[in-house]
């Protein structure tokens, strides 16, 4: 054991700040390897205005849904309605279905990554503008298939439904989070 603060007969560590010790850095016996990795961070609860919120989100789109045009439900009016542009329509579908893909890619590649540092230096970056821009191409064109039917209140109609689906995300968990489990460590 060497460096440290002189002490009587002896040499006495000392910790002089949360970083590290005061001396060279020469004596790693230290107890960093016998620490348990600490647990994934606890979510907050969720205040009642936010929940409120979230209600709001979700009725006004169950409103939309069942209500359409006041003569058949959303569902009915996308199927079957002719006042639907369904060139747009369609290829913002796929515009959607590529995000999710893209997302989907992304969790997966997430997984086999430990650290958040790797994760988003890794995987935002190169991504993020992709999906950015088939979410605007997307809702441009949703907006382009359904102004037929209700003209400018199509914008607040799709901005609600979004804000539904972001609502309803994160309570679609398709696994487990588990805390990995390292045996050996080696810093």
């Amino acid at each position: 054991m060497s460096g440290g603060t002189p002490v009587g007969g002896g040499l006495m560590r000392q910790r002089h700040s949360q970083g590290g010790y005061a001396s060279s850095g020469d004596d790693l016996e230290d107890d960093a390897c016998s620490k348990v990795p600490a647990p994934f961070p606890v979510p907050q609860a969720r205040t009642w205005t936010e929940t409120m919120e979230n209600v709001l989100w979700i009725a006004s789109t169950i409103f939309i849904i069942y209500f359409g045009d006041r003569r058949s439900n959303f569902i009915y009016i996308l199927w079957h309605d002719d006042r639907i542009r369904r060139a747009p329509l369609y290829l913002g579908m796929v515009g959607v279905f590529l995000n999710f893909g893209i997302f989907s890619y992304m969790n997966l590649l997430a997984w086999g990554i430990r650290k958040t540092d790797e994760k988003l230096e890794v995987i935002a970056p190169s991504l993020a503008p992709l999906v950015t821009l088939l979410g605007i191409v997307s809702f441009s064109l949703f907006s382009i298939a359904l102004w037929p039917i209700w003209s400018f209140l199509s914008l607040p109609l799709l901005f609600t439904l979004f804000m539904a689906c972001m609502v309803i995300s994160p309570f679609l968990m398709f696994g487990k989070f588990r805390q990995p489990i390292d045996v050996f460590r080696t810093d």
